[in-house]
């Protein structure tokens, strides 16, 4: 009985190693599809507005009432407002003094979250569109691109998603470069490399 156990399990276990070296494995770099996609111009175009109609107004309010409060707290008046009210707008001072001298860190999180809001949606559509070209045209497995050091041409699955997509792939000779986006993460951008 345990000899008919071990060949049962020599058998799955070949049969389980073949079909998985049988199955075909692409990749693809996710950055170039979306980067391709028409839906990254409106990202920019929001982020755009979002900054000049939501970052720097708040900015400005945030300046101008700190001057309000100054002048309130250490103004000629100031002595006809109670101690204990100039003691709480003086801590307000603190905490806009240290927003308004750390406004570009808490800007920039604020635009990179709406980015990786924006870019959701438009990852999800790459992403489905990429699962389906792999389950159409019988790919395993997927990698990213920029995961791989060596991996031949053939087994790119971007002409393959860019059709899916109804996007043109600039040609690979093109003087045309296509700046990655940032993934919708909280994760700091990689460093470039040559791809």
């Amino acid at each position: 009985m345990n000899k008919f156990k071990v060949f049962l399990m020599a058998a799955i276990l070949t049969i389980t190693a073949g079909s998985a070296m049988a199955q075909k494995s692409g990749y693809i770099s996710m950055d170039q599809v979306v980067s391709l996609m028409p839906e990254l111009r409106r990202v920019d175009t929001l982020l755009q507005h979002y900054q000049s109609d939501s970052l720097n107004p708040q900015f400005s309010y945030m300046v101008s009432e700190y001057n309000r409060k100054d002048s309130t707290a250490n103004g000629k008046d100031s002595l006809k407002t109670p101690a204990a009210v100039r003691m709480q707008i003086r801590q307000e001072l603190e905490q806009l003094a240290y927003q308004i001298q750390n406004w570009q860190q808490i800007a920039q999180n604020a635009m990179e979250g709406k980015r990786n809001t924006l870019l959701e949606p438009i990852y999800a559509k790459a992403i489905s569109a990429v699962q389906q070209v792999a389950k159409d045209n019988g790919y395993g497995y997927v990698y990213t691109k920029e995961a791989l050091l060596v991996a031949p041409p053939t087994d790119d699955l971007l002409p393959l998603v860019a059709k899916k997509l109804n996007l043109r792939v600039p040609a690979a000779g093109s003087a045309r470069t296509v700046a990655p986006a940032e993934r919708p993460t909280a994760e700091k951008p990689k460093a470039k490399t040559k791809e």
